[in-house]
């Protein structure tokens, strides 16, 4: 099995292979070119952003500076607003429903590394996707860790980092993420 294989399916894997440094370097490339573009080239930047991403859903925006590793991990399921230097490490799947509104500053990070020094060391890696629902909304400075499911319309506050599931119709705050309340809908 190829290593790009098994990091999509969360197997240890060997991140400096030829294979998926290149795929890393396409995508720098891509993410370059795409934040470089002026604000008026919209058609341009949508052009650009199908090829950099797996799935673009309808008419998104990804503000720059936008960084990801492979791009190809990445869908939105319809439109998705992201904000300003955003940073998504898809070695596994980033999905995100429609009507979702990213703030700032976030970072959706799906690898993991083992704590153990040695094993760090020697260059294993894994990874979990990311999922997120429709209509949600993470404020500025959002953290999201591996294996994380945001539920649909739940709102995420500015600076927090979700380390677990959080459900939908809630806001949940802080470090670690924690829900404070329900939203009636």
């Amino acid at each position: 099995m190829r290593e790009r294989e098994k990091m999509i399916n969360g197997e240890i894997y060997q991140p400096f292979c030829e294979e998926l440094e290149q795929d890393r370097f396409r995508a720098k490339e891509l993410c370059l070119k795409y934040n470089s573009l002026h604000a008026n080239q919209k058609e341009e930047k949508w052009e650009l952003l199908q090829t950099i991403l797996g799935k673009a859903g309808d008419n998104s925006v990804i503000e720059p500076n936008f960084f990801c590793d492979y791009g190809y991990n990445i869908e939105f399921d319809g439109f998705v607003y992201v904000n300003h230097n955003s940073v998504f490490l898809d070695c596994a799947k980033i999905k995100i429903g429609k009507d979702t509104f990213i703030g700032p500053n976030c970072g959706l990070y799906t690898a993991v590394h083992p704590t153990n020094a040695k094993e760090r060391i020697e260059g294993k890696e894994w990874a979990k996707p990311i999922t997120i629902g429709e209509g949600v909304w993470l404020g500025g400075n959002v953290v999201v860790l591996p294996g994380v499911k945001i539920g649909d319309r739940a709102v995420i506050g500015a600076g927090s980092v979700v380390t677990k599931d959080i459900p939908a119709d809630v806001v949940a705050v802080g470090n670690p993420c924690k829900v404070i309340k329900q939203i009636e809908n």
